[in-house]
């Protein structure tokens, strides 16, 4: 009998902490949330990044920047006086990181 009530004493607790785990590593994400009118970002960057040399990279880097600045200066280059945030921001070898 007390074999019994420790091996069912046992299975329970292996049950239990693998519930725990699956409960603990659950953590939902929220998509972001994109600021202004949906597709404001798509449009500005397909016009900055049209001429681009490597459109793809282009176009990740200027939806980036224009979800935390919320603006993209106009043009395909320059004119980030139009859009200080988008001009300020530096990758991590101090270059600029918004094309």
């Amino acid at each position: 009998m007390k074999l019994v009530v420790t091996s069912l004493l046992v299975v329970s607790l292996v049950l239990s902490s693998s519930f725990l785990q699956s409960a603990i590593a659950y953590s939902p994400v929220q998509p972001p949330v994109a600021p202004g009118p949906a597709g404001f970002c798509d449009g500005k960057c397909a016009e900055r990044c049209k001429k681009a040399g490597y459109q793809e990279r282009c176009l990740k880097y200027c939806g980036l920047c224009c979800q935390e600045c919320q603006c993209v200066p106009s043009g395909t280059h320059g004119n980030k006086s139009e859009c200080p945030c988008y001009r300020d921001k530096l990758n991590s070898k101090g270059k600029p990181k918004c094309p």
